[in-house]
């Protein structure tokens, strides 16, 4: 489960960006900039080379068999491939051209993308196309606009003189089920009578951002209440899930909100 959760948020965060800063100037849905597009191009490259290394002994992104991993990364280079990935750009990439084909003459995938037709030659910007969406766009807006303040007049008359209906609101009963929640004892917290302790997170947390290094760590040991609180050196044992960055933070912030609660006693 992990590592699809970690595939889903390598889509979400390393391909997606990208892959929209490239494909909206060709579809003529935003104003084409060179430098972002260009860079679009190698965060493109950079990803499909991750998942073209990770492919390459592999038939599917998790395990033996399609799951919500490869749904969501073929999902989201679908319009890439539909649009830009020419057959020269896509070349060096055959481990990710063979799954992504895979999966695309999947009956499943078919019955809901339909027939995958893969790019032939680059999408470029459109100056003429943009302008032509813009302007229809703005045109669908206006009407729209004056569509509202042509309304009828006597409608709104109407309701006017219509008297609001009084609604009696029945109180209803709690069933069995909540009123056998309500007499269950409220779980209370195991460190709730743990001594609080001198030392104030929030305030070492506003020193070390706004403060250089040497001074925010002499506050600290300044400040370390050791009573109370401990400190814990840990080493990761799994070297290979983290060779990504996103793959560290989803660690780090699983982590963290797990000891949320020790946090605030």
């Amino acid at each position: 489960q992990s590592h699809i959760h970690q595939w889903i948020s390598f889509s979400d965060n390393e391909i997606l960006p990208a892959a929209c800063t490239w494909l909206f100037p060709c579809l003529g849905l935003m104003q084409y900039n060179k430098q972002s597009c260009e860079k679009a191009k190698e965060d493109s490259k950079k990803a499909l080379q991750v998942l073209n290394d990770h492919l390459l002994t592999r038939t599917y992104l998790v395990g033996e068999r399609i799951t919500q991993a490869d749904i969501s990364v073929f999902c989201t280079l679908l319009s890439l491939y539909q649009h830009v990935l020419e057959p020269a750009f896509r070349t060096p990439y055959e481990n990710v051209n063979r799954w992504f084909t895979t999966l695309a003459h999947q009956p499943q995938f078919k019955a809901v993308v339909g027939e995958v037709v893969l790019c032939e030659k680059m999408a470029q910007f459109d100056a003429k196309k943009f302008a032509e969406l813009q302007k229809k766009g703005k045109d669908v807006k206006e009407k729209g606009g004056k569509a509202k303040e042509e309304k009828p007049q006597k409608a709104k008359e109407e309701k006017k003189k219509e008297k609001p209906k009084k609604e009696v609101e029945e109180a209803e009963l709690p069933d069995e089920t909540e009123l056998a929640l309500a007499q269950e004892p409220k779980s209370k917290d195991p460190f709730e009578k743990f001594p609080k302790g001198t030392f104030i997170m929030d305030e070492f947390k506003r020193v070390y951002s706004n403060e250089a290094e040497k001074i925010s760590i002499e506050y600290f040991w300044n400040k370390f209440d050791k009573e109370n609180f401990s400190i814990w050196y840990c080493e990761y044992l799994y070297a290979q899930e983290l060779t990504l960055v996103f793959m560290s933070c989803n660690l780090i912030s699983g982590m963290f909100q797990r000891l949320d609660k020790m946090r605030k006693n």
